[in-house]
């Protein structure tokens, strides 16, 4: 008999797109992220079940292709896998591509305990005249295989009692092949020689990796970390102490691994058509195509934008007008409570207004983007813009997964720094952490599309989309020239291969993209924004009310920076406007309009005319709006963005450039603008 106290741990694991996070779901009841374009899954999720008396920690690790991945997901799970001491292992696999997909099947199968084979999506695969035999396939792979349908929960049951007869031993299972006692102790040695050598990277997959001698690794991870970390000799002497042969981890191994899986793939899958994969083939045809690729993808982005941005700004109005009258309640409640005036100033006209302000601009447009941009990723679109725009960065010394996170960053820059975790370089991934606040995230948007209304297409129509087209471009082509200039630089290197799944077309289930959308990012952002903005709107209130010879503070400031604003094309309010608004950017607009109008609170004014002509009043000119609308493009990074930076790279010196990268430009920049306006 089991021991029903215990709590036995099981793994779940294969590539992406297999329905692995939808059998988790299903089996704990809880709603996790199913996708893997995000990098949600890097930190893994565990969930708890019960069946038979027997109770189980399922721990759903991100997806990878193979047990020599570089990315942080595939080191993540890497390292779940072969150090994690799971009682048994899950791994699922796409009934429509069983071929590719157990590859990974065999290497966890000869490296851990307890493997059991679970073949999801029969449903598709039947759709496609697949057929797979698991009574065969089990035989041949020498492990437990059951078929299910994660999505409707067909045959779970039949998984959950295999897995129950697995930990109770019911199954005898391959012993792992190549993690004995010996090679634990080994990489736990190494692991003490490097781990004060090394920063950015996993210390036990790097010792490993040492082990396998893998030199592809090893010159990459040198490159990021600048240095060598790790004496071979040394490496070598603790493999000769443990007995580990320097042939117990060789290229060849993985040769034969493929070869295998194309044999017991070929045993145990009969097809019925000639080719299953048809209708996906002549999709790409189109999608991936030299001459409609990047025209489609222009306009997919495109019409995502015109509908945000059209629709947020009926909900930010509404929403606004709801917080900021609740406000005015609050005020009231306060006043009759005789409160200090200052009191009631710094809670209502300073903090909940700032607040208030962040939630009605940066909500809707999250609440709408995030949707549409998580339809296209479980619709299986993302993964080929990626394969779209690979050329293009390649050739600054990247990869096309920086076009996924690239993207990511129209909603919100926090996400696309978060998405980083799916590229494999730490090189790379760095270099696109660090160029994705240079494309402009929904919280600039409003102040852009203002002043190209106001002073660039006064007409509106498709005039005001192709200057917001050519707004969008020109961050991503900053982009692509910054990240070339970090690569032949401070972040030095080849652009790396890697492999790209291009996962068949399905139809996104909606009320999990709501869900998903709405909390994994929307809400995750938003949390973030509200805690920067709490003391930004104290700051500003402060500076605004306090006041020496009957000048506020906050005037003083732009006065202070107005020499430096003019040379940039601009003044000192509207450079204290960014200043101020680095906790969110939606704050930028209402603090410059705070100080014009000499406001003790930040102003929101929706009335086109009327800011036009407050603008004016206050010197604003075509350079004025050419320069605020380049350095709205590139300044300095948000608040939510910094500390994300800083929770992804563990490192103060790569936020600090990520901050001064974008400034720095945005300055230039402006100055140059600034000069050619003198000259004309």
């Amino acid at each position: 008999m089991a021991d029903t106290y215990k709590k036995y741990i099981v793994a779940l694991a294969g590539n992406p797109n297999v329905g692995k996070s939808t059998l988790f779901n299903n089996l704990t009841g809880l709603k996790q992220h199913t996708g893997n374009w995000a990098g949600k899954t890097v930190s893994n999720a565990e969930g708890y079940f019960e069946y038979n008396g027997i109770n189980f920690i399922l721990t759903d690790i991100a997806g990878m292709y193979s047990l020599r991945g570089d990315s942080a997901e595939e080191e993540s799970a890497r390292d779940f896998i072969c150090f994690g001491n799971s009682d048994a292992v899950i791994v699922v696999c796409d009934a429509s591509c069983l071929e590719r997909n157990l590859a990974l099947a065999i290497q966890i199968r000869d490296n851990s305990k307890n493997v059991i084979l679970c073949v999801n999506l029969l449903d598709e695969a039947e759709k496609k005249g697949i057929s797979v035999n698991i009574n065969r396939l089990s035989k041949l792979m020498g492990i437990p295989a059951v078929g299910i349908v994660a999505r409707s929960g067909k045959d779970t049951d039949k998984l959950c009692r295999i897995l129950c007869d697995t930990v109770e031993n019911k199954f005898s299972s391959p012993m792992p092949l190549k993690f004995s006692e010996n090679t634990e102790n080994a990489i736990e040695e190494i692991s003490a020689h490097i781990k004060d050598k090394i920063r950015y990277i996993s210390v036990r997959t790097t010792a490993l990796r040492l082990m396998e001698n893998d030199l592809n690794y090893i010159e990459k991870a040198e490159n990021i970390e600048g240095n060598s970390f790790a004496d071979p000799e040394i490496i070598k002497n603790i493999m000769e102490k443990f007995n580990i042969g320097s042939d117990s981890f060789s290229e060849e191994e993985s040769s034969a691994i493929m070869k295998k899986a194309e044999e017991i793939a070929e045993k145990s899958v009969k097809f019925s058509k000639s080719s299953p994969h048809g209708t996906d083939r002549k999709i790409d045809k189109i999608v991936l195509s030299k001459i409609y690729g990047i025209p489609i993808m222009l306009l997919l982005l495109g019409l995502i934008l015109w509908i945000t941005m059209t629709g947020a700004n009926y909900i930010s109005d509404i929403l606004g007008n709801v917080l900021f009258s609740f406000g005015d309640i609050l005020k009231s409640w306060l006043e009759k409570l005789n409160s200090p005036s200052w009191l009631t100033g710094v809670i209502i006209d300073g903090i909940y207004k700032v607040l208030a302000w962040v939630i009605s601009v940066m909500l809707p447009p999250m609440a709408i983007f995030f949707p549409f941009f998580t339809f296209l990723e479980d619709l299986g679109y993302l993964p080929r813009i990626a394969f779209n725009l690979d050329p293009c960065f390649k050739c600054s010394g990247s990869c096309g997964k920086q076009a996924v996170t690239m993207s990511m960053g129209f909603g919100c820059n926090a996400c696309g720094i978060t998405g980083c975790r799916i590229i494999d370089s730490p090189r790379e991934r760095l270099i696109a952490i660090l160029t994705n606040s240079f494309v402009p995230c929904n919280g600039k948007f409003p102040a852009i599309i203002m002043i190209i209304s106001i002073f660039l297409a006064s007409s509106g129509g498709i005039v005001s989309a192709i200057y917001l087209l050519g707004v969008i471009m020109l961050g991503v082509m900053m982009t692509l020239i910054m990240s070339k200039i970090l690569s032949c630089t401070v972040l030095r290197g080849e652009s790396s291969a890697y492999t790209l799944e291009l996962p068949p077309y399905r139809f996104p289930q909606i009320s999990k993209i709501l869900v998903r959308s709405l909390l994994d990012r929307t809400l995750f952002v938003l949390g973030r924004a509200c805690k920067a903005a709490v003391p930004c709107g104290l700051i500003i209130w402060l500076m605004a009310n306090i006041k020496i010879n009957d000048t506020a503070i906050l005037r003083y400031t732009a006065d202070f920076l107005e020499p430096f604003g003019n040379i940039m094309g601009i003044d000192g309010i509207i450079l204290l406007g960014f200043i101020l608004g680095f906790p969110a950017n939606e704050t930028v607009l209402p603090v410059i309009l705070m100080t014009y109008l000499a406001k003790g609170s930040p102003v929101e004014i929706s009335d086109i005319s009327v800011l036009k002509e407050i603008l004016i009043q206050n010197g604003w000119t075509l350079k004025t709006a050419v320069c605020t609308l380049v350095f709205m493009l590139f300044h300095f990074p948000c608040a939510t963005s910094c500390m994300t930076v800083k929770k992804e790279t563990g490192s103060l010196k790569w936020t600090a450039l990520s901050f001064i990268l974008p400034l720095v430009t945005g300055i230039i920049l402006c100055m140059v603008i600034n000069l050619i306006f003198i000259i004309i």
